[in-house]
């Protein structure tokens, strides 16, 4: 296995987390991971939970409404509104939580992800801008890290075995 990048920093006086990862796939595999409803719920949430996408429109102004479900069936849903995309390069977002019926728990946060490839290895760096500090710490209370871990552990699997088909 190759040594690949992970870094995760918070900073709590500008309320943002700088997330970089290395993936040992091609571009275009990584993008459709993170743009695609079918491939995102495959990954997207850590075991034993999973994911599940009620609709998603990938475009500027389009939605993705979804929820994390426990093994119990408790579900915890969020939307995210795309706000830029630029294929394969980048795309901006705006997320909150939810209530089951898609109505926003303000307040949210920004993300801003940006992909590259270099020799066959994709890396994606992606901010999360925090409109509250409170919110920020919320998130690193339910343990927003360690699950992120576990969930680029999923997506690396996922991708293994796209790029073997």
């Amino acid at each position: 296995m190759k040594n690949l990048l992970f870094d995760f920093t918070v900073d709590k006086t500008t309320r943002t987390a700088v997330i970089t990862r290395e993936f040992d796939a091609e571009l275009s595999l990584v993008w459709d991971a993170f743009t695609r409803a079918e491939l995102l719920d495959q990954w997207v949430a850590p075991k034993p939970w999973s994911s599940k996408t009620k609709y998603m429109d990938f475009q500027v102004g389009g939605r993705r409404f979804y929820a994390m479900v426990s093994p119990e069936g408790q579900e915890r849903w969020s939307i995210q509104e795309y706000r830029s995309i630029t294929p394969k390069t980048n795309f901006r977002m705006y997320n909150t939580f939810a209530d089951q019926d898609g109505n926003p728990e303000l307040p949210g946060s920004e993300w801003d992800y940006n992909f590259s490839e270099k020799d066959g290895i994709t890396k994606v760096i992606i901010s999360i801008y925090n409109e509250s500090l409170a919110r920020m710490e919320r998130m690193i209370e339910m343990g927003f890290q360690e699950g992120f871990k576990m969930t680029v552990g999923n997506l690396d699997n996922l991708l293994k075995t796209l790029s073997e088909k």
